[in-house]
Order: structure tokens, then sequence, then C-alpha cells
């Protein structure tokens, strides 16, 4: 038999039918690998109908996928050869099932809206950015030191509490039960903060007392949500390691998704009465190892939400999540009533009023 060169890959890809019967076959213990040419493949199974190609699985050389043109051929093919020794292919004993062609991957819902690699792009007041706010080695030394530590299991993910604890309930805390002093491992992300108020004349006070940690596995985000204003003064700052993930940021008209019949939509303008879309969307692509700040408009009006995917689409390029993403929150507990200049989203200046 003539031997042949690698084919390309397949034109689809392909998943396990599933006890359905379809006209491609996906065949183990065959290929380059082993001494079986593509030619040879093709020969052998052609016996059984017209073979419209054969292409590598993946990239072991000893996985095939074989293509029909009619379904019978490849039940056919089946029947005669499925875990039975193929004297034309050396003796060896095929293993096969049969395929379906995998839909394309379909993009993500946060590619509906531009994401952004720079907080400067989005215009969001108050929103800074900073890429390899630490080393890869201190990322390592401050995951190797919470996970020295207990974690606090959640419906879908794990934290850790300092300073105070954040009763998620009441989305609020107890400034009167002081859990201590951040913990040191924190001390040299702490002093590189002061970097914030020289690069970009932030002014408010950076005293940070509170510490949330969130370890998130693969495919789980976080809703829609303005960290409560009574509980938490004007700056936020949160470091991802580990792995990425996509923030959106939505200003809602009414000041609360909660409130809201809004829809995703293509439409990054309010109140489009097309798709019922009264918000303000927009998306950024956090990299390991960086830093947000959010503050001023940013931290008191717009809501910040991760998207439950384990893929996101960064423009066009495809970026997997990793095994897990790590946060650490960084606030500073409130002790003086909220004056801030959105009361439309001040849960403290709503209550006044009501």
């Amino acid at each position: 038999m003539a031997g042949s060169p690698t084919p390309p890959p397949p034109p689809a890809r392909f998943r396990p039918a599933k006890g359905e019967v379809s006209r491609n076959l996906y065949v183990a213990n065959c290929g380059p690998a082993v001494g079986v040419s593509f030619a040879d493949i093709k020969e052998v199974f052609g016996a059984f109908g017209d073979v419209e190609g054969v292409y590598t699985a993946d990239d072991s050389g000893v996985r095939v996928v074989v293509c029909f043109s009619h379904h019978s051929s490849a039940q056919a093919a089946f029947q005669a050869l499925n875990a039975r020794p193929c004297p034309n292919l050396h003796g060896r004993t095929l293993h096969i099932r049969y395929s379906l062609v995998q839909p394309p991957l379909q993009r993500e819902p946060n590619n509906v809206v531009p994401v952004s690699l720079n907080a400067l792009e989005l215009n969001i007041p108050g929103l800074y950015l900073v890429h390899d706010f630490v080393s890869l080695q201190e990322e390592q030394e401050l995951l190797a030191a919470v996970d020295e530590r207990p974690w606090k299991h959640l419906a879908k993910r794990r934290v850790q509490h300092y300073g105070y604890e954040f009763c998620y309930q009441t989305r609020n805390v107890d400034s009167k039960q002081q859990l201590g002093e951040l913990p040191s491992f924190v001390s040299p992300v702490l002093e590189k903060m002061s970097m914030f108020k020289k690069l970009y004349k932030i002014t408010a006070d950076v005293a940070l007392d509170q510490l949330t940690v969130n370890e998130y596995p693969p495919g789980v985000g976080l809703s829609p949500h303005i960290d409560t204003h009574s509980a938490f003064e004007g700056l936020i700052f949160s470091l991802s390691l580990a792995g990425p993930c996509i923030m959106e940021f939505r200003r809602y008209i009414d000041g609360d998704w909660r409130h809201t019949k809004a829809t995703l939509s293509t439409d990054t303008t309010t109140e489009n009465p097309v798709n019922n879309s009264n918000f303000l969307r927009k998306a950024i692509h956090l990299p390991p190892r960086s830093i947000l700040l959010l503050s001023g408009e940013a931290r008191n009006a717009w809501n910040h939400y991760i998207p439950h995917h384990k893929i996101d689409m960064v423009n066009d390029t495809v970026i997997r999540r990793g095994s897990r993403r790590v946060s650490f929150t960084f606030r500073k507990v409130r002790t003086t009533p909220c004056k801030c200049s959105f009361p439309e989203y001040c849960d403290s200046q709503r209550q006044k009023k009501g």
C-alpha cells in the first residue's frame, strides 16, 4: 500500500456521538506513529463506501477521523472493524466510535462589547489598572501564604477575610468586630500602593484595613454589584493572581441592577427601546499580577461584574481561564456616613430618603 504525507487537521472539530450513528468515525490505534499511513487507512475504510477524507484527530499520531459520504458506509465499517484486528493495517485492533461535527466555538457574551486592555480606553473616571504590579515570585508567595490558612466555603468559591468579616447576606461589615490587623504577608503590596498617589494624584486616604481573598474555580464569576457605600470608603483595590478574567462594568440608569429588566445588548448607550437596555456597558481584561483601583465614579456608580465563563473572548483572541483565579480585594471600612456625589447609587443616602 502506498504511503501519503500527513494530511491537514480536520476541517471541523468532532465530539463523541453518544450512541447516535453518524458518517464520521473516530478511530484509535492506527496512524503514522505506529507505521500506518493515511493512504492505507483510506484504502481499508474505502472498501465500505466513499471516504471524503482521513484527518488527524490530535497530535498523537495514533488517532484519526474517517469521514464518509454516507451514514450507511460508516455503519458498515464500524460493524466490520471495531474492536477487531485488521489484517490490512498490520493486524492492529481498532477502537472506533461515531463522531459528530462540533459546532464552532461561540463567542462568549462578553464579546458583544469590546474588551479593553487598559483602563484609559474605558473612559470611566476613577478607574485605574496597573499591569505586573507584583512579580511572579511575589505572586507565588502570596498564593502560598493564603493556601496555608483556612478557607471558608461559599456556594461556588472559597474566601478568606482579614481585618473585618464581610457578611454576604447583608453586604456589610460590623465595624465593631475587628478580626485583627491585616496579615504581614500583604505588607509589600500595601507599600506599593503608594504609587497610586504619585501616578494618578489620588488624594483620598489609602489606609486600608479590610482584605477579602476570593478563590474562583474555572467558570465562576460575580454578579453585577457595587460594593456597599455604607460599608466601605472610597478606594477599592483588587489584585488578580494565578489566572486571568474579564471584568465588566455597567452603569444602570436607576442605580441598581436588581431593579431593572435590562438585557445584554450590543448597544452601549442608555435607554435603547429596541432591546430594552438601560445601562452603559464596558469591559476590561485583567491579567494575572495586575491590580485594579476603583475610586470616585468607578467605585460609587458603576456595577462591576465577572462573567461566569471558562473561556473569554478578548476581541479576537480566545483566553482560557486558569485552574483557579485568586483575588485580593483591599478596602477601608467606613466609620462615617457616606457623602458621595451619587445618591442614586448610595444605599445610605437612599435609606435617608426612604
